[in-house]
């Protein structure tokens, strides 16, 4: 939230008012003046932004954005409380790559598919990564959100430290393993890896990504949950010694902010983490790693394929809101993920980039160095690597509570795991 809070002062700031985007013929002509959309964001960087740029959506159309930035649990809860209640609370929605089956099932959110073959042109679809089209907000035949904010898993460092110590950018897991052991030294507050330990999403969505790379699944391939499995088990039991050995003091209850903070504050040598917090490293208000950070591909097992994983938020409309409102509600979507709309989201520091042409624009590349590492995450992408079927949620709860129960020490990894799985199993 720190992050957050900072950003938001300065694009206040700056007064982006001025931003000179590119116009768009969406409601040229302000026909929907005098509607309110009220759009439930996460707290992510793009919040911020998302906030900033509706001003200029109300002079091109006439609709007025609100935005209601929201911590995860809050979003899931409240969003889907009005979901449920058809109270219509919310018109838009910023959904989280594993929530498409859960939305589909249940009918949450409009069904884009027909508007997107309709307005295909104008979108430009053939722009925006596969990858992300097929995982955000994509469940069997229809799409339940549409793709806003692309995050590639991605592996942060400390280039500096790792010179020093002769070593290079890990490539697989068995690297950075090695590596985070090699550079922690706690006589120098420098820890060679950090990840979320906080009971709840937070542990769940970090250990799934490292047990994906060690080789782990959650499911088997019947598509039934698999959380005992024996790689699962030696992947938290690898997970805990890096815990226990190589992360900073107190990491057991780091979430994204405090894993993201640590690292930006030169503590932690190593984090695998989304790129959208990566513009971050690079911003002397809020970082102490600006010339020392460098970010790579993440690494996987010795012996798996080329495959990253990818998340992000799709867009989503409430199924349960007037005509006007959903047709209100779809301009501001195709407005937002317009190209010239687009870079600017991300060139004001919104770190969601989603277009193929975002990765070669040479302002968006003098900004943000990184960009060739998205686009190779995003052109072998994997989105399944956290389950997106509609028992997710009760899965990641699960998974929530027995990870954090083995980083603690309230049980081992083989016990937290047969625990989870028998209650995974009534599930389905």
């Amino acid at each position: 939230m720190k992050s957050l809070r900072s950003l938001t002062r300065k694009l206040a700031i700056a007064g982006f008012v001025s931003v000179a985007f590119v116009g768009s013929a969406i409601g040229a002509d302000k026909k929907y003046e005098g509607i309110t959309l009220t759009l439930a964001s996460q707290n992510d960087q793009f919040a911020a932004v998302l906030a900033a740029i509706a001003p200029k959506f109300t002079e091109e159309t006439g609709a007025t954005v609100k935005v209601d930035i929201l911590d995860y649990g809050s979003l899931l809860t409240k969003t889907t409380t009005d979901f449920v209640g058809g109270t219509g609370g919310y018109d838009l929605v910023t959904m989280d790559i594993v929530w498409a089956g859960q939305y589909a099932e249940n009918k949450y959110t409009v069904d884009l598919t027909n508007w997107m073959k309709r307005d295909a042109a104008e979108l430009k679809l053939d722009d925006i990564y596969p990858t992300l089209l097929n995982a955000l907000g994509h469940w069997g035949d229809k799409q339940v959100a549409f793709p806003f904010a692309g995050y590639a898993n991605v592996l942060a460092y400390r280039k500096d430290l790792f010179d020093a110590a002769g070593l290079k950018a890990p490539t697989t897991m068995e690297e950075m393993v090695a590596a985070a052991y090699k550079l922690t030294d706690p006589s120098k507050n420098i820890y060679g890896f950090v990840a979320n330990g906080q009971k709840g999403p937070a542990v769940a969505q970090d250990w799934m990504q490292y047990n994906t790379e060690m080789g782990g699944a959650i499911l088997g391939s019947d598509g039934k949950p698999a959380l005992n499995s024996e790689a699962n088990i030696k992947s938290l039991t690898v997970y805990k010694d890096l815990f226990m050995k190589a992360a900073p003091p107190g990491a057991v209850s780091y979430d994204w902010g405090g894993r993201e903070e640590s690292f930006r504050q030169g503590i932690a040598a190593s984090m695998q983490t989304w790129s959208v917090g990566a513009p971050g490293y690079y911003d002397p208000a809020i970082s102490k790693i600006v010339d020392k950070v460098a970010i790579t591909t993440a690494p996987r097992g010795a012996g798996l394929p080329k495959l990253y994983g990818i998340g992000g938020w799709g867009m989503a409309i409430n199924a349960g809101i007037k005509d006007t409102q959903k047709e209100a509600a779809w301009a501001f979507i195709k407005w937002l993920v317009s190209p010239p709309v687009h870079k600017e989201f991300n060139m004001m520091g919104a770190g969601s980039f989603l277009r193929k042409s975002e990765m070669t624009d040479p302002d968006l590349l003098k900004k943000f160095p990184f960009l060739p590492v998205i686009a190779e995450t995003f052109e072998h992408g994997d989105g399944e690597y956290r389950p997106r079927i509609p028992q997710y949620p009760e899965i990641q709860d699960l998974l929530g509570t027995a990870v954090n129960d083995v980083l603690v020490g309230n049980a081992d990894p083989k016990k937290a795991l047969d625990a989870a799985q028998e209650a995974a199993a009534k599930l389905f």
